[in-house]
């Protein structure tokens, strides 16, 4: 159990029979009346939103989540194949629940896996990759990081913005979490 005074971004709680990650919450004491806490809770299964209020102090059941490492070792139709590192059990996971992680889920990477109830949620990327740029406009002679960007195909099949000099078959550094171009990997 978590009281309610407790909650901060990232907060994972039961309700409903779901998983509900807190995204913003604020601690509101009004002049008259008791205190109470305003959250925003986003289901981890379904990814809706909802606001929900609840008194200050309140207790409410704290989602007990593993998590595990695992590898992504290969792709099967339309399901994604993740083996744990240490039962070499396989898990696998659909395009739907993965989303646009597999944007940057390249074989042999290793992962977190969420589970809840022996299910599981969601995938954790690390927070930056290492891709090769596989398709891209020539970069021309007199073009500086200063300069513009143009769009660059990286190995996984995404779309990253990258400064006018790269070209292909260079490795690129970006970000998981939005998709953003780094740097240059030596």
């Amino acid at each position: 159990m978590i009281s309610s005074n407790d909650f901060r971004t990232g907060v994972t709680v039961e309700l409903d029979g779901s998983v509900w990650r807190v995204v913003e919450f604020l601690h509101v004491k009004p002049g008259k009346g008791s205190a109470f806490v305003r959250t925003k809770l986003k289901n981890v299964q379904s990814g809706n939103t909802v606001e929900k209020t609840f008194r200050a102090g309140e207790t409410v059941p704290q989602a007990n989540l593993e998590k595990r490492n695992m590898q992504y070792t290969y792709k099967d139709g339309d399901e994604y194949v993740f083996m744990d590192m240490q039962t070499y059990e396989e898990t696998r996971m659909n395009i739907e629940s993965l989303g646009d992680r597999t944007n940057f889920l390249k074989e042999e990477m290793e992962v977190n896996v969420i589970f809840w109830d022996e299910r599981v949620l969601e995938v954790e990327l690390p927070t930056s990759v290492v891709l090769e740029i596989t398709d891209t406009d020539p970069g021309v002679k007199g073009d500086t990081a200063t300069g513009g960007t143009k769009p660059a195909t990286v190995e996984t099949g995404a779309q990253v913005m990258v400064p006018l000099f790269i070209s292909i078959g260079e490795k690129i550094k970006v970000d998981t979490r939005d998709g953003s171009y780094l740097g240059r990997e030596n």
